[in-house]
């Protein structure tokens, strides 16, 4: 399990943070798993841009980076590049550019799963997207 290298989407942070029913309790447990370094939980850049916005009606400025600081200890972050960009752009296939970039970021790093509740939005990934709950499953047999 210590191997298992995954993408946390953006969504399952917002889950955790603003516990959203019924969703909180997978993603807590995924990031729980995170922190105690049972998997490797990678995050990308752009996701913690996304976050600090995206939380700005919740929370303060001070809360908010507070919250980017703790995921930046227990996640390791993708940076985007130029290519990266391009790559998404160009590609026919794409019809979100967040969605996008996280299956390059997912494919670059050779990653096992992209854990999102948006799996129909990642149906041509070369990472296979999986939802909490099903991620979970995986976990409990090995």
């Amino acid at each position: 399990m210590k191997d298992m290298q995954v993408l946390i989407d953006t969504n399952i942070i917002v889950d955790t943070i603003q516990e959203r029913q019924p969703y909180s309790s997978n993603s807590k447990q995924i990031l729980a798993l995170c922190i105690a370094n049972k998997i490797n939980g990678y995050i990308t850049a752009h996701s913690l841009c996304d976050l600090f916005y995206i939380l700005r009606k919740d929370m303060n400025e001070s809360e908010r980076l507070s919250i980017i600081n703790h995921l930046c200890k227990y996640l390791t972050v993708i940076s985007e590049f130029q290519a990266d960009f391009i790559n998404v752009t160009n590609n026919r296939k794409t019809t979100d550019l967040e969605d996008g970039l996280q299956m390059i970021c997912a494919e670059k790093y050779h990653l096992d799963y992209i854990i999102t509740r948006n799996v129909k939005d990642f149906t041509h990934s070369h990472v296979l997207a999986i939802l909490p709950q099903d991620f979970l499953e995986i976990i409990d047999k090995t």
